[in-house]
């Protein structure tokens, strides 16, 4: 995933990128944000089913002992 920061000169969210040292800031457009933001969810859906599926795993061990 690309950083994000606010820009030093227009205060918006921009993408940064250092090359030799030197950072650029490259402004967000919404459908960008819109796409980072649906990447997201769906890393998190994915996330919360790997704990959910361990919780139960761990749930059926104890009541096996």
């Amino acid at each position: 995933m690309s950083k994000v920061a606010n820009c030093p000169k227009c205060g918006g969210k921009s993408k940064i990128k250092e090359t030799n040292g030197e950072i650029s800031y490259q402004a967000i457009q919404d459908d960008e944000i819109l796409k980072k933001v649906s990447q997201l969810k769906k890393a998190m859906e994915k996330f919360k089913e790997k704990a959910e599926a361990l919780e139960k795993e761990v749930n059926e061990l104890k009541n096996k002992s």
